[in-house]
């Protein structure tokens, strides 16, 4: 690795000119100018894997997707992109956000390996043992994790297969099983020992693994189905949607009947509408209480399920289920969007004299889930959980015993499999320094000079590619619809990456103001004439005031907003005081007093 280079003036937006950099400021650069990073709970090396892709080197991009966020074919299907609606091309003026999402499944489609890719170890073995409550994605990403670092990992997984909601909710013509079957793969060839059709309870109980365990893992969900009490709730036909999807998911061929009506506004919710049209529903009808921009489900699902011709009604709640001994309708009253709720949405208010009725042979609901916790041993539940039924925990991942731990949903609530990926990498950490009694892992920021970023002004008119989809007629419940992008148009959608992990910087002691890169600057106020600088109490650069005239002209200020990455300025410099960097967060590992890096091979 290279030495740290020295520390830099409080004009530069990094307080060292290479190396290794750890002050706030550095954080604060990678935060602020790699939105999307940011946004990633799993903290993906974006930029990283774009640039691979745009180069054609899609083994590198996959990698670098595995490391990260573990699951990267799965997500490159199914992820929600928090990283997306904050991607600089997005923003107002420079056209549609990057396709994050299917660059991800390009670098996975494009792999060539046909056998499971395996890590290699990071660290011996420790002769530490670990088990894990729950084989889903955040089970399952402690495991990979923990597995690298040196230690044993047993999961328990109560069901048949590995792999939670990847394969008990999502439907296969979202995710394909064989997409999963080899991610889990890759986790199982480190070591890692997944003993399905096992469920801890009675028989093996939470206190009986901890005797065997140097670490417990929770990470069992939140799959108990919430069930909102109303007239008429006993009839025949109305379900829980997470119940339908893994009985629709296991045989292909549950019977739902010509009118379904879907309740909620969720991933749930969205699975099931689609699910029910390609199980020979005639009408299917969506309905949410609030309004579509309070959903929980980004624009491209709404999209998605109105291509497949499912209605979509909004700002109604059901009050009434109406029928015999099965359902026939439920009946529904107009809403009206009152004050804002501590989760920053409205409150729905009933409007009296607006009820309706929606013909209805099957009900779904997609009304969310909770945690279950009745597997736990008393004594171990008692001090476990408080009144409320919730961890008594010290941190996110940490419980009120030492050596018990919490991973994803069962701790965080329902949420989207980035979010629990995020999360047990978070735990897995806690576990680690448990374990070793130390911190063996620290994020730094590194900094290293490059040469060209290879962007151009043209790529950053090069529209959003479209996915390919299967056609309408063609929809079945195994047939995936998103057909994934061919090599060449995965690489142009990646290059219009703007590469915001690349830093141009004016080192103003040595620039002699001859105005060269003024003149050839692609945008408007991508470098400009600056009268100071302003800081905080950080250090971290926070604002600039523009110079008015050459009497307050003291320095060129490249701003990163603003800046393309194309590096016209660099090459007109004739001086050479306008620097080309590479800036990543990434992972060091402490070892004996020494530090490497994880992710330098």
């Amino acid at each position: 690795m290279q030495k740290s280079g020295h520390a830099l003036t409080p004009e530069f937006v990094l307080s060292r000119s290479s190396g290794t950099a750890v002050k706030p400021k550095d954080f604060d650069w990678l935060e602020k100018n790699i939105p999307c990073q940011a946004a990633c709970p799993a903290q993906t090396d974006i930029p990283g894997y774009l640039e691979a892709i745009a180069k054609g080197n899609f083994r590198e991009a996959y990698l670098i997707n595995l490391r990260d966020n573990v699951f990267p074919a799965v997500l490159g299907r199914v992820c929600t992109r928090p990283c997306e609606p904050v991607c600089r091309h997005g923003w107002e003026g420079l056209g549609a956000p990057v396709a994050i999402c299917f660059s991800k499944r390009s670098a996975a489609d494009f792999l060539q390996d046909k056998e499971p890719v395996i890590l290699d170890p990071i660290y011996t073995s420790t002769g530490k043992r670990v088990g894990i409550i729950g084989a889903g994605s955040a089970g399952l990403t402690v495991a990979r994790e923990c597995a690298l670092w040196g230690h044993e990992v047993t999961v328990y997984e109560k069901y048949a297969s590995p792999g939670g909601l990847m394969i008990q909710g999502i439907p296969a013509f979202r995710l394909p099983r064989k997409i999963v079957e080899k991610e889990i793969e890759q986790i199982k060839r480190l070591g890692v020992d997944i003993r399905c059709n096992t469920e801890v309870g009675p028989e093996l109980s939470m206190g009986k693994l901890q005797t065997q365990y140097d670490a417990m893992v929770i990470a069992t969900g939140a799959l108990t189905p919430y069930m909102p009490s109303l007239p008429g709730d006993n009839l025949l036909g109305i379900e829980h949607g997470l119940t339908f999807l893994k009985e629709a998911n296991k045989n292909f061929q549950t019977r739902v009947g010509d009118h379904v009506v879907v309740i909620g506004g969720g991933f749930t919710a969205v699975d099931c509408a689609r699910m029910a049209k390609r199980l020979g529903a005639k009408t299917v009808t969506m309905c949410y209480r609030r309004s579509q921009k309070e959903m929980y489900i980004a624009a491209h699902e709404i999209d998605k399920m109105q291509r497949e011709e499912i209605s979509f009604r909004t700002h109604i709640v059901p009050v009434e289920y109406r029928g015999s001994e099965h359902v026939q309708s439920v009946r529904f009253q107009k809403v009206a969007l009152g004050e804002l709720e501590e989760s920053g949405r409205c409150c729905p208010k009933p409007v009296s004299g607006t009820e309706f009725e929606i013909p209805a042979d099957t009900v779904l609901l997609g009304t969310g889930q909770t945690q279950d916790f009745s597997w736990l041993d008393q004594r171990l539940s008692e001090t476990l959980l408080n009144d409320e039924g919730q961890f008594k925990a010290g941190a996110a991942t940490i419980t009120a015993i030492d050596n018990v731990f919490v991973a994803g949903d069962v701790a965080t609530g329902p949420g989207s499999l980035i979010d629990a990926i995020g999360h047990g990498k978070q735990c897995a950490r806690e576990v680690d320094r448990y374990l070793m009694e130390k911190q063996r892992h620290i994020d730094i920021v590194y900094i290293e000079d490059a040469k060209e970023t290879g962007r151009t002004r043209a790529m950053d008119e090069i529209p959003r590619q479209t996915m390919p989809v299967v056609p309408l007629e063609n929809r079945t419940v195994s047939a995936e619809v998103e057909l994934g992008f061919n090599d060449e148009v995965a690489t142009c959608e990646a290059s219009r990456c703007y590469l915001c992990h690349y830093k141009f910087e004016i080192d103003n002691d040595l620039c002699i103001y001859c105005d060269r890169c003024l003149k050839v600057k692609p945008v408007e106020k991508c470098i400009v004439k600056v009268s100071s600088l302003s800081h905080d109490e950080k250090g971290r650069i926070s604002g600039y005031k523009v110079s008015t005239s050459s009497r307050d002209y003291n320095m060129l200020y490249i701003d990163q907003n603003e800046c393309i990455r194309c590096g016209a300025c660099v090459d007109i410099c004739p001086v050479e005081c306008i620097s080309l960097q590479k800036v990543s967060k990434q992972t060091l590992l402490v070892e004996e007093g020494s530090i490497t890096d994880s992710k330098l091979s």
